[in-house]
């Protein structure tokens, strides 16, 4: 009997000793297993992440280089008074039709923006008195824009004088002449403004155009006008852009 006890006490050690190995074996397998886990967790989060920041890093340079990149530039606008410089300048900018538009007594400007392209159009008054400050405006402009009453035939040997006073200035400054007031049954033909105005003298190496234009209320042709105009200053303008980065 006392044997049989002893046997049992021996084989009850046993197996709690062999428990105790089984129990810790299986707790390193735990903490080996969940470690793991867990360094792979953080792992996976970290690609995540980084993955993440990088989509948001590619998303915003597409958004900055979806952003127009605006150029500044001015544009002079000048002519005797009363061709129609104030009319054309505010069709320009403004789809609102007006039935009067009071002249410039002194300086006035406005800004355009077409293609990517930020224009400021400077008109400066076209009274005698004002013609003195046209060519101080020069030096900034980098678009002549010479308004002529087409149907003021009085005139225009002193629209011919102030411009080629002006032109002297700069000689390579682009020059635009709008032969305005074109729906007027008196108004001279571009051709023989190109005459009156001796434009056929120009230097072949400047850039000029000579634009028919009828800035009126809510005319047809005022919008034919002014989108003509806004392109032919917009080409100018980038092509000259181009040409600087050359």
């Amino acid at each position: 009997m006392a044997a049989a006890v002893a046997a049992f006490r021996h084989l009850s050690l046993a197996l709690g000793a062999a428990v105790a190995a089984l129990g810790s074996l299986l707790f390193i397998a735990w903490k080996v297993y969940f470690r793991d886990a867990d360094d792979s967790c953080v792992g996976w989060r970290s690609r995540w992440e980084r993955q993440l920041e990088a989509e948001l890093r590619a998303c915003n340079a597409r958004k900055e280089a979806e952003q127009p990149h605006y150029c500044e530039y001015q544009i002079l606008v000048l002519g005797l008074d009363g061709a129609g410089k104030s009319t054309i300048l505010h069709y320009v900018c403004s789809p609102e039709a007006k039935k009067h538009i009071a002249p410039t007594q002194g300086f006035s400007s406005v800004q355009l923006q077409a293609s990517g392209l930020q224009m400021d159009l400077l008109e400066v008054g076209g009274s005698q008195n004002l013609r003195f400050y046209w060519n101080q405006y020069l030096s900034k402009a980098h678009i002549l824009v010479f308004v002529v009453d087409s149907a003021d035939g009085s005139r225009l040997h002193v629209a011919r004088q102030e411009l080629h006073c002006l032109l002297a200035e700069d000689p390579q400054l682009p020059l635009i002449v709008l032969a305005n007031k074109q729906d007027k049954s008196d108004a001279l033909s571009v051709a023989e403004l190109r005459e009156e105005l001796a434009l056929h003298n120009l230097d072949s190496q400047r850039t000029f155009f000579l634009l028919p234009t009828s800035a009126t209320y809510a005319g047809l042709t005022t919008a034919n006008s002014v989108l003509h105009l806004k392109h032919l200053l917009v080409n100018i303008l980038a092509h000259s852009s181009k040409m600087d980065s050359l």
